[in-house]
């Protein structure tokens, strides 16, 4: 700041005095110790700030040397030896200093990327192509026509030409990624002044106004201040760090200015053709063109990454849960179509919520990040790696029959668990992993059937003591199908008699199925309203009893709570056979016609039919019965909360069909489920 200061006020003095003052050219004086300043600046930033690497800054430092001595020749020779000739000595120091700085900045873009950043070189390109075709219009073009010597002509066109070359690199630092300090400021300013000053000064030279002394020496001497500040800075010690800072986005702003500089080509023909001239109209196609082409390239790239990020998990760099399901579906129709083995491998990690409550969260990244990394290497580049859930991760072995896919889940798991994992500073912990495999067959109908058979063999590997290895499709998993089927209606059970609703599920159920019977749906979706209303509400057995008997309102993590039952609820059915789109009946039910439910915010048809049957059916039951909170509605008050969420909550026809067969009394009495009601003393789970 003091340098920074005293050189701001020497500006201004140099203004305020006259040429000599005596037989001393004082003003000269200033202007070269301010211009020298920055050169001593740099030298002293490096050894006081000691950055590594130090050589950008040396031929950043060698670059203002070489300046500095550009104007002190310049200024001597016009206000000492009234020598205003161009070009003269002074042009070739200061085209001199051009290649440093660009060199300088080159050495510094590449220490402070960690990673290569196509995007950023090709945004700079794009408008140093748009700053070449307005320079050509009205600089160079111009410069050519004048019909000068040739050694002014080609001084004249070396200034605009290596102004195109440091903008082009200055931009690429400017877009690029690494740290934004201080120090960085300070030098994006030093830029941005010599480039505008040089752009005026080129253009001045051109319509022969320029004079010594005018107010561009400003620009200039601001500008080598702001080099200066930016060495003496201590940030300046970091700016060549290579950091995890992302490169500037595609912004609103970015993108308009892009979007802006592909329109100046178009810009200048249509002023040319206002004032009936016809120039340059090759170089602005040529430039129309190229500017063309890096948009394309651009938004290519833009739809690469878009995709990339869709399908890949933000920690692992796994394939997501998404992508896994849609290349799962793609390979099991071709292993149908041609025969060919195909397998899928559930992999669980042993105990993660010990290890996140002992060390913490980030910790528990950690472990997560090193078992993708282990899993990703026994896998190999062949297979398809996705994490499934949270400490989840599943496997598609193409080509694997089930002795083969049995060995895959054995290698997988020892080479997690032979090493331990550093979760911080030297500690370090023993990760296992369970893991479920099912091998392609016939009756595995569909993708989700053959995740569900891995999944089921997962939770017995759970259940037989974690850390080993369970094939699916045996008749030991076969017979936990048939008591998790059990298992799961005496949840949905329990359930009903935590919001005090016995029989409630039951219910439900068949009042969908009474609705799809009536709206003729086929048979499958028959079924799966009327098993999805049996198991609507399982999820929220994992809620705390005081959530569910809350008489005021609820809190911002309550209802947290709240909104995660539907996805719960599903992961929990979807590991019994053939459940996998009664599972999602389930995670759809509270997703609302006008898209404002949840988990995933559908709306109209985007929702399954049989969850927007089991949400008018399920509104229904919530408000024909006593909660804690309070009394049941009335059954008038009832049709008329369902009336007036018609079009908004719910399907308005299936409402007016519910309304239907209410009045026909089949549907909407609680007591009227199948089999007697179920007491808490009749619940095994209880």
């Amino acid at each position: 700041m003091v340098y920074l200061a005293f050189g701001l006020l020497s500006v201004g003095v140099y203004y305020a005095l006259p040429i000599f003052v005596g037989t001393i050219p004082l003003r000269v004086v200033v202007y070269c110790a301010v211009s020298t300043s920055a050169a001593l600046a740099v030298w002293w930033g490096v050894r006081r700030n000691r950055p590594e690497p130090r050589a950008p800054w040396i031929v950043l430092g060698l670059s203002q040397l070489v300046y500095a001595l550009a104007d002190t020749t310049f200024y001597i020779a016009h206000y000492v030896l009234n020598d205003p000739s161009y070009p003269a000595v002074a042009d070739a120091f200061y085209l001199g200093h051009y290649p440093l700085v660009v060199v300088g900045l080159l050495m510094l873009i590449r220490q402070r990327r960690s990673h290569r950043d196509l995007p950023s070189l090709l945004d700079a390109v794009s408008l140093t192509v748009v700053a070449g075709l307005l320079s050509w219009v009205f600089v160079i073009g111009p410069q050519t026509r004048l019909g000068t010597p040739l050694l002014v002509e080609m001084v004249s066109l070396a200034y605009p030409l290596m102004d195109l070359v440091l903008l082009l690199v200055s931009l690429r630092l400017l877009f690029g990624g690494g740290r934004r300090d201080a120090s960085f400021v300070l030098l994006a300013l030093w830029l941005v002044a010599i480039l505008t000053a040089d752009t005026a000064y080129v253009l001045q030279r051109l319509d022969l106004s320029y004079t010594a002394g005018n107010f561009l020496d400003a620009i200039w001497l601001t500008g080598n201040l702001a080099l200066g500040a930016c060495a003496l800075h201590p940030s300046m010690g970091r700016m060549a760090q290579a950091v995890d800072v992302p490169a500037l986005r595609l912004s609103w702003p970015r993108l308009a200015i892009l979007s802006g500089g592909a329109l100046i080509g178009p810009a200048l023909l249509l002023v040319q053709h206002a004032q009936g001239v016809r120039r340059d109209v090759p170089v602005i196609a040529a430039g129309c063109a190229v500017l063309f082409a890096l948009t394309a390239t651009r938004l290519a790239g833009l739809a690469v990454d878009q995709r990339r990020l869709a399908i890949t998990d933000s920690l692992t760099r796994l394939r997501s849960r998404r992508y896994f399901e849609a290349r799962l579906a793609d390979d099991l129709a071709r292993a149908k179509r041609t025969g060919s083995p195909l397998g899928v491998v559930i992999l669980d990690v042993d105990r993660f919520k010990a290890i996140n409550d002992r060390f913490g969260h980030p910790a528990g990244d950690r472990v997560l990040v090193e078992v993708a990394n282990r899993l990703r290497a026994i896998a190999g580049s062949g297979r398809v790696l996705a994490r499934y859930g949270g400490e989840e991760f599943a496997l598609i072995a193409t080509g694997s029959d089930a002795e083969n896919l049995s060995r895959l889940a054995e290698r997988l798991r020892h080479g997690v668990s032979h090493h331990p994992i550093a979760v911080s500073g030297r500690r370090s912990v023993t990760v296992t992993l369970s893991a479920g495999t099912a091998a392609f067959a016939p009756h595995y109908g569909t993708a989700s059937a053959l995740v569900s058979a891995a999944d089921r063999a997962l939770y017995l590997a759970k259940d037989l003591g974690r850390d080993r290895a369970v094939a699916g499709g045996t008749s030991l998993t076969e017979h936990r199908e048939d008591v998790a089927v059990d298992y799961l209606n005496q949840v949905a059970d329990l359930v009903d008699l935590r919001v005090a609703s016995p029989g409630r599920s039951l219910a439900i159920a068949e009042w969908a199925r009474t609705v799809a019977d009536h709206l003729k749906r086929d048979p499958a979706e028959v079924h799966n309203a009327h098993r999805a209303g049996r198991l609507l509400d399982v999820g929220m057995i994992v809620l705390p009893d005081d959530l569910l008997t809350e008489s005021g309102p609820l809190t911002d993590q309550q209802w947290h709570l709240l909104h995660e039952h539907p996805d719960s609820g599903a992961r929990m059915v979807g590991v019994l056979p053939d459940h996998g789109e009664v599972a999602e009946v389930i995670r759809q039910h509270h997703e609302r016609w006008d898209g404002a439910g949840y988990p995933n915010g559908l709306s109209r048809d985007g929702i399954r039919i049989e969850a927007r049957i089991l949400s008018v059916c399920d509104a229904w039951a919530a408000m024909r019965a006593d909660r804690p909170h309070r009394r049941a509605l009335t059954h008038e008050q009832a049709v008329r909360e369902l009336r007036s969420g018609r079009g908004a909550r719910f399907d308005p026809d299936l409402v007016d069909v519910f309304l239907a067969l209410l009045e026909q009394g089949t549907v909407g009495d609680l007591t009227a489920g199948p089999g007697s009601a179920v007491s808490r003393e009749d619940s095994r789970l209880s």
